[in-house]
């Protein structure tokens, strides 16, 4: 994976989107020495964020399993429609 500074990379701006979209390759942005940011092509974000549907997925299915064997009390919609006030 390629690291270039800010500056270098505002300045050859065009360089590493082409390097990123037509390269394949992945390219982290630093300041000061530090990573702040990446480049990468646009195929990588979307294999990213299918993983991340996949894993809220996974999550609502379990957090609704949960909820539903749950014994929950019911209340009547009288009781719900009296407590609201207006």
């Amino acid at each position: 994976m390629a690291e270039i500074n800010t500056i270098s990379a505002r300045a050859n701006f065009s360089d590493v989107v082409s390097r990123a979209a037509y390269g394949k390759e992945r390219v982290v942005l630093t300041r000061h020495g530090k990573p702040v940011a990446a480049v990468v092509p646009l195929e990588d974000l979307e294999a990213l964020e299918r993983l991340e549907d996949e894993l809220d997925a996974e999550m609502g299915a379990a957090a609704l399993a949960e909820w539903q064997a749950e014994e929950k009390p019911t209340v009547p919609w009288s009781a719900v429609k009296a407590g609201i006030e207006f």
